[in-house]
């Protein structure tokens, strides 16, 4: 059996081209069940990124409900929530959520099929954390703005927001997926007073890594 290796990119394009700009993740989570193609995104671990920014909040920090966005197989998701986080996580795809539910069978995450072009009303303003992390960058350009401001309207008031993303220059339109973030595009994340606490990058990875915080 021979894996498709850019089945994402692949994907990707066609929806686009059919005006769908998010329905290739069920169909690539559908090919990589069935042994044709690979998640690229899919990791044994956490993301590093998200380890180390737990790392440097230390014990006792993580309190209240967390939104991790766009959670695929889980493994984000379980890490937060191992942090002591009440924590909910969405895909689009049914597929990756069946998929995360089954991987982690006693997980204490509410794993959830959700839009992030069209969350849940109930979301807004209800996350003590929300985690973003490479979600907003496999989003096609058209939907970016959208995409952003969705994920910075459902942090709470006192909360934080951590994204983590790779870099793009100002002005230039790679061929994606993904199509990582400009410094213009990281610093929209600030919406609904939402403020930049902490911004890096992160050159071993190539990523970006912020935290916003709503007074």
């Amino acid at each position: 059996m021979t894996v498709d290796r850019y089945a994402d990119r692949r994907l990707a394009a066609e929806s686009i081209a059919q005006g769908d700009p998010t329905g290739w993740f069920e169909r690539l989570y559908v090919a990589a069940e069935a042994g044709d193609a690979i998640v690229p995104w899919d990791r044994e671990q956490p993301n590093p990124l998200l380890v180390g920014w737990a790392e440097k909040r230390g014990p006792g920090s993580a309190t209240g409900r967390a939104l991790v966005v766009g959670c695929g197989l889980g493994r984000d998701a379980e890490y937060v929530a191992s942090l002591g986080f009440h924590t909910t996580a969405f895909d689009i795809s049914a597929t990756a959520v069946r998929g995360a539910r089954e991987r982690f069978p006693e997980s204490s995450v509410d794993y959830v099929v959700a839009d992030l072009l069209d969350p849940p009303a109930e979301w807004t303003g209800a996350f003590d954390l929300v985690v973003e992390s490479i979600t907003v960058q496999s989003m096609p350009l058209d939907v970016r703005e959208k995409s952003i401001i969705h994920v910075g309207r459902m942090v709470a008031a006192g909360g934080e927001l951590l994204v983590i993303s790779g870099i793009r220059e100002e002005g230039t339109d790679p061929v994606g997926p993904p199509w990582p973030l400009t410094r213009s595009e990281l610093d929209s994340f600030a919406v609904d007073g939402l403020r930049a606490e902490h911004v890096e990058q992160v050159p071993e990875v190539n990523r970006w890594r912020a935290v916003f915080r709503k007074p």
